[in-house]
């Protein structure tokens, strides 16, 4: 967790690409930009605070990452960091300790970290440096992460007299087990980019200049699939950490279901039978837009 942020950069507190070009080492542009269609990357930028947290960085982000959800060019979203020092090294401690429970239940920005993980439009994280407490959290409400082996993850939030209160014990226990989660969780111990993996926090671990090169691509892999049966997928992989299996296998197959005759379907399996690549239509309204298209 940020101990003592910084005053917030004179520059916008997130910072909005879409659609993204692709990125070299480090993270640097490539000249001339190369786009990535249907990609949008979305970036903390409190860099002199590690990227910390606070209310009004988390409200503008969930405003950010809704409007693209929104937006029926946008098909993938990547979440990154300023700087390679951190994705986001915590909550703002400062903001946190001038609150109580009844500020904290009121606060909008806190219902930030939910806000990211309920977009339609499936996200992935890219991950250098420290990703703890909040970040850690707001790293999970992602769908995939892609982890600088730079990258250290972590909920500390037990050494300030707390738990974590984004996720971190609900997301944490479903995606490395109860008994894993609870040894992070009761004693805040950090963990390295390759142990992540092995715990199966994290998509992929790559050297640590490559992360946010490697998120976009494994976005823009992710555009350029039919967007209706990317939502159906993100909905139905999700709901499997929510729900028991046999409601799971219900979402699932209801969500099967409603494919078929659609445009995409359609195209889909008449090019696997002519033996050609599919056409995919181009991006509609998001589902539940009037016109019903996707």
């Amino acid at each position: 967790m940020a101990r003592q942020p910084a005053r917030d950069d004179p520059q916008d507190l997130v910072l909005v690409e879409h659609p993204a070009s692709r990125r070299g080492p480090d993270g640097a542009a490539l000249d001339p930009p190369e786009p990535l269609p249907g990609v949008a990357l979305v970036t903390l930028n409190r860099p002199r605070a590690l990227n910390a947290l606070s209310f009004g960085l988390l409200l503008r982000l969930a405003e950010a990452v809704e409007a693209l959800d929104a937006d029926p060019g946008c098909r993938a979203i990547v979440l990154t960091g300023a700087g390679t020092r951190a994705f986001a090294a915590g909550a703002d401690v400062a903001e946190l300790a001038a609150q109580d429970a009844a500020s904290l239940a009121a606060a909008p920005g806190f219902r930030g970290w939910d806000r990211v993980a309920a977009v339609a439009t499936p996200t992935i994280a890219a991950v250098r440096g420290y990703a703890l407490g909040g970040g850690a959290e707001l790293a999970m409400a992602c769908d995939m992460i892609v982890a600088g082996d730079d990258a250290t993850f972590g909920q500390p939030e037990i050494n300030l007299g707390i738990i974590p209160g984004a996720g971190g014990t609900q997301r944490l226990a479903r995606a490395i087990g109860k008994a894993r989660a609870m040894e992070l969780v009761l004693t805040g111990r950090r963990v390295a980019a390759a142990e992540a993996e092995r715990l199966g926090l994290v998509t992929r671990v790559v050297p640590a200049g490559e992360a946010l090169a490697a998120a976009l691509d494994l976005a823009a892999a992710v555009a350029a699939q039919p967007v209706e049966a990317v939502r159906a997928a993100v909905e139905a992989v999700r709901a499997a950490a929510e729900v028991p299996l046999a409601a799971g296998l219900d979402v699932e197959r209801g969500l099967f279901r409603g494919l078929f005759g659609t445009p995409d379907q359609v195209e889909g399996m008449a090019a696997f039978l002519d033996r050609r690549p599919p056409r995919w239509r181009a991006p509609g309204p998001p589902a539940g837009a009037a016109d019903g298209a996707s």
